[in-house]
């Protein structure tokens, strides 16, 4: 999206981020009807005999219309004494509006500037248009690094550590796991995954274990920046997690 090579942006002016997002209940036989004739026709695609409706309707977290977000962590870089630090922060609560409105603050506070750039996996076509809908619903004023409506291709500051592996192949889909193992990036072993979170949040209602998910994938998707520059990793000494 951005007119400028990833060698030439100072690391310091990105905000690296990830999103956890389930469905707004725990089982589609808590829709009201309107709600479940208007799942039915957004999620026709999907269905198949096999699939029973609570398997289907598992999935309306990634729609931004029936889905909502549980956790965005966040990471950012700075020079301390000529070495670079990453502070990392999550922001997770059963309260979207709150949760969005605390990232929104510190967005505001930090991060809205034409100068700064926003980073995530696959952020283009999910984290962005995500954060961005499921704040307009809840009335919270969308900042301009993550507002791109109306404008050029070349004024939305976004990078994709997705599409930057692409390299114009945009039939490939490659996941932030294995371009973690593929680089060599060391990744703590979960005892989940993103197919998981679901289940996590509405079975177990567990969201601390949500949120050290989210915090080692933007973690990850830090150093899968700098390996895409053939810069050192960040030492795990020197990655700092600030949770208020």
């Amino acid at each position: 999206m951005i007119n400028t090579t990833i060698n030439g942006i100072d690391i310091t002016k990105i905000l690296f981020l990830d999103i956890e997002t389930v469905p707004q209940h725990g089982s589609e036989a808590e829709l009201t009807e309107t709600e479940r004739l208007l799942w039915q026709k957004k999620s026709a695609r999907m269905a198949s005999d096999t699939m029973t409706a609570d398997e289907l309707y598992q999935k309306a977290g990634i729609f931004a219309e029936f889905g909502k977000i549980v956790c965005i962590s966040v990471a950012f870089l700075h020079n301390d004494k000529g070495t670079l630090q990453m502070r990392v922060r999550s922001f997770a609560d059963d309260d979207e509006a709150r949760l969005l409105n605390d990232f929104m603050t510190l967005v505001n506070k930090y991060f809205n500037s034409k100068k700064i750039f926003f980073c995530a996996h696959n952020g283009y076509e999910f984290d962005f248009p995500f954060i961005a809908r499921r704040a307009l619903i809840h009335g919270i004023s969308v900042p301009i690094t993550l507002d791109t409506r109306g404008k050029k291709p070349w004024e939305i500051q976004h990078l994709d550590t997705l599409d930057l592996w692409r390299f114009a192949d945009y039939k490939n889909y490659t996941s932030l796991a294995l371009l973690a193992y593929v680089f060599g990036i060391p990744t703590p072993k979960d005892d989940i995954d993103g197919s998981q979170v679901c289940e996590v949040y509405w079975k177990e209602h567990d969201l601390q274990r949500i949120m050290n998910y989210c915090q080692k994938d933007v973690i990850t998707v830090v150093q899968l920046f700098r390996k895409y520059r053939c810069e050192d990793l960040i030492p795990e000494e020197n990655i700092v997690i600030v949770n208020e």
